[in-house]
């Protein structure tokens, strides 16, 4: 064999090469940064979190304790981490933080380099975490990500850590719950993550109580119910549609409170209505398959990672929230499929990295042009994105709907009682 043939397969397999590319994707970054960290400035939602967290530290106003939020709580821990350098080079802190953490789930992803066998995955997550730059960088939903990659990795090896893990995500956004349903769902130590869970909820509720804000803590449940249909979101597409061909009484809404366009008008209003008990009924039916195919002897490793990628995914396609940044959520679940499923989950990997690509031309890039201008290529291109989400939601189901049947129903589930 000529030694040609040999060299690039040698070279993605080294770990010096696996590093080097995680340094080179998050300098890229750096790079573009650059211009708002010289000049003091920050990227996207970064302002807010900038603002909350200095409320609090020259004012005494913390969000979600002194007042309603529409965070859980923890999330002041990062916004507070990231004031690591003072108020001018808060840019800088976020993204120190969040190369922090990319750093510690690349580690637990590939066991720090020693599972080649998962450096594909790795791969594809830094291409999928660099084509969702924008909102990777600039939304809370990019530390929570690694986070939710570590605790699915450490479930059946360290479930109590693991449960930790994703019990402090969920108090920083509330998406990784879907992971610890899935996880309360199908594994046979569900009750030690669960006493970890309520230990960790438990102790963040003592906190806000002694800091005299518990009234405030549930806030962030109640925060969205007001919220029409916004203007990304995969069930707004049909109203999207009815506002650029006009007639109906479709109209885009800017709600500058919150800093969102929403589609009013139409279809608007009754699909909005909708939202809310249809999101209930997907999470409940895929907890039924779960259960169902678990009962079945379906192998847990596989039930958890369709069952994240079901839940969550049923998150997106039936929220009246289409925030881009939802897709860092499926990008983190991707990842660890393709990580522990490989070449079984080539469709979904592909899909995301199509909705990864999408997202970012619709937001931010052609954005505007969408909103101000209804552009009719720019709503093709957010149809697509929301036709292939819709898509994943449903390969994941009929994915777990074939795992429970291909089991037998006789088959001993093994640990089921402990």
């Amino acid at each position: 064999m000529p030694p040609s043939e040999n060299i690039q397969p040698n070279f993605r397999q080294r770990k010096s090469t696996l590093w080097l590319s995680f340094a080179l994707v998050h300098a890229v970054f750096l790079i573009t940064l650059l211009p708002l960290i010289i000049n003091g400035q920050v990227l996207s939602d970064i302002q807010f979190y900038r603002e909350w967290a200095y409320l609090g530290l020259e004012q005494g106003v913390w969000q979600g304790i002194s007042n309603d939020w529409v965070y859980p709580v923890a999330a002041l821990l990062p916004m507070l981490l990231a004031t690591a350098f003072g108020s001018y080079l808060y840019q800088l802190g976020w993204f120190v933080l969040f190369t922090a953490l990319n750093a510690a789930g690349f580690s637990i992803l590939t066991h720090a380099g020693r599972r080649k066998d998962r450096y594909p995955a790795a791969y594809w997550w830094l291409l999928a975490t660099a084509l969702l730059g924008p909102v990777a960088l600039g939304r809370i939903d990019g530390l929570t990500a690694p986070m939710v990659i570590a605790g699915l990795l450490l479930l059946v090896s360290r479930p109590a850590l693991a449960s930790a893990l994703l019990s402090v995500a969920t108090w920083i956004k509330v998406w990784p719950a879907a992971v610890v349903l899935t996880a309360l769902a199908v594994s046979p130590k569900r009750l030690r993550i669960l006493i970890t869970g309520a230990a960790v909820s438990v102790a963040i509720a003592a906190f806000v109580a002694a800091a005299g804000g518990l009234r405030h803590l549930l806030s962030f449940i109640s925060a969205q119910g007001d919220r029409g249909m916004q203007l990304e979101a995969p069930f707004t597409t049909p109203g999207l549609w009815q506002a650029i061909i006009g007639g109906s009484g479709a109209y885009i809404y800017e709600d500058k409170e919150i800093n969102t366009r929403e589609v009013r008008g139409a279809l608007g209003e009754p699909v909005a209505t909708l939202m809310s008990p249809l999101l209930f009924l997907a999470v409940a039916a895929v907890v039924v398959l779960l259960v169902w195919a678990l009962r079945r002897g379906a192998e847990m490793q596989s039930l958890t990672t369709i069952g994240s990628l079901a839940l969550v995914s049923s998150m997106i396609v039936f929220n009246k929230v289409g925030s881009p940044q939802f897709m860092l959520w499926l990008v983190a679940v991707t990842a660890v499929g393709v990580a522990l499923e490989g070449a079984r989950w080539r469709l979904p990997a592909v899909l995301m990295l199509i909705v990864a690509a999408l997202t970012t031309l619709v937001y931010p890039m052609f954005y505007a042009a969408l909103y101000n201008d209804l552009n009719v290529w720019v709503a093709l291109l957010l149809t697509l994105r929301n036709g292939l989400v819709v898509a994943l939601f449903v390969w994941a189901v009929l994915t777990l709907v074939k795992l429970g049947r291909a089991s037998s129903p006789n088959q001993v589930v093994q640990a089921q009682d402990h």
